[in-house]
């Protein structure tokens, strides 16, 4: 479990996040939705420990961020897988080079044992016979697949995803989301995505932070987002005519089974 302990950041004397609490639990597919500059990127950079927070803690299973020396803050560095907006491959390293590429640099293995594991992630995300590719030579969805290998090759406890599904077609992105959901429960890894992704929230949203102006503002997850009373969520849920459509068909389900009006 990661735990944010009132979490608040300045830039240059302007405030962007207010007091931030919440817990991302171990097991689930924890996601942190809003809008673009709602503070949710900054958020996610905090909990990371790539900014720093001027008030607030950060705990990594009881371990507070701020307490740990160098060498500490470098063995929690070897825990945390990281799958990047754009992929962030290496287009000169082909798909099993960039997977080999965080064992190669953090692991104790042999070579041998690198090159086993490295061949078991590019296999668990479905890219078996695809080791000797490039990134030029396949699709944006399989250099996605590729990325999530490399970010689990250290067989991480915590792993942070920055947009997963951006520039990826609808087909496509569902079958990431499965498999970063697969992978989240399968290895009971503590998962943290920043999205605005809607169908995201709504196919693997198990535990969803609203941020909102730099504030939580709501807490829930995907079977209860549609009677949230928060009016920023809903403005933020229901932008689309299609969601506004399946709130009022949950709503009348939600009347139908409790006999409410």
């Amino acid at each position: 479990m990661i735990e944010a302990k009132n979490i608040s950041k300045w830039f240059e004397g302007q405030r962007v996040l207010y007091d931030i609490s919440a817990n991302f639990e171990t097991g689930k597919t924890n996601l942190i939705i809003g809008q673009s500059g709602s503070g949710k990127t900054v958020f996610m950079k905090c909990l990371i420990g790539l900014l720093t927070p001027e008030e607030g803690e950060i705990l990594y299973d009881g371990r507070k961020f701020r307490n740990l020396d160098t060498m500490q803050k470098r063995q929690l560095r070897t825990e945390i897988g990281m799958l990047f907006q754009g992929s962030a491959l290496f287009d000169n390293e082909t798909v099993l080079g960039n997977v080999m590429f965080p064992l190669k640099m953090f692991s104790p293995m042999s070579h041998a044992e690198q090159l086993e594991r490295a061949h078991f992630c590019i296999n668990r995300v479905g890219l078996k016979n695809a080791d000797d590719k490039y990134p030029s030579e396949i699709s944006g969805g399989m250099q996605k697949r590729v990325a999530i290998a490399r970010a689990i090759a250290l067989n991480p406890k915590y792993l942070f995803c920055d947009e997963p599904n951006s520039g990826l077609d609808p087909k496509t992105s569902i079958l990431i989301d499965n498999l970063l959901s697969d992978i989240t429960h399968e290895y009971d890894i503590t998962t943290i995505i920043n999205t605005h992704d809607m169908n995201s929230v709504l196919g693997i949203g198990e535990n969803i932070v609203f941020i909102n102006q730099g504030h939580c503002d709501w807490i829930g997850n995907d079977k209860n987002i549609f009677r949230s009373k928060s009016q920023s969520l809903n403005d933020f849920v229901f932008a689309s005519q299609l969601f506004k459509e399946v709130k009022v068909f949950l709503e009348r389900e939600y009347e139908a089974e409790t006999g409410s009006k």
